[in-house]
């Protein structure tokens, strides 16, 4: 499952550059096909403050998430118990062992998330 966000992460990397290097706005990008799971949790309240390894500036508000691999900018669709959410890549994470993505405190709780879960995620393009 790390492997397939590995892999998207690299597409969509490329299609990103590829298409800033040629002017084009990378929000222009299709949407892939198909969904993942991922386990994910909430940064939680130390997060409020913090700058981003994306350059955001995490407030109590803040829809976000923490990605290893995917670029700074790219929207995933979220779905948890039949939430959905779409919300960018604003940072660097998981901070926990076992999470594939963290969760800012304001999208943890618009899905209803406490503690360690499962998600549903897809691409939805980039900003």
């Amino acid at each position: 499952m790390l492997g397939a966000a590995a892999l998207l992460a690299v597409a969509v990397s490329l299609a990103v550059t590829a298409r800033q290097q040629v002017g084009l706005r990378a929000a222009s990008l299709p949407p892939s096909q198909g969904s993942y799971n991922a386990l994910v949790g909430s940064s939680g309240a130390r997060a409020v403050g913090q700058t981003t390894a994306c350059g955001i500036v995490v407030g109590s508000s803040t829809m976000g998430i923490a990605s290893p691999v995917l670029p700074c900018g790219v929207r995933l669709y979220l779905t948890y118990r039949g939430r959905h959410v779409l919300a960018p890549v604003i940072g660097r994470g998981p901070s926990g062992p076992g999470r594939e993505f963290d969760l800012t405190q304001a999208l943890a709780r618009q899905l209803g998330i406490t503690g360690v879960r499962r998600v549903s995620w897809s691409y939805a393009g980039a900003e």
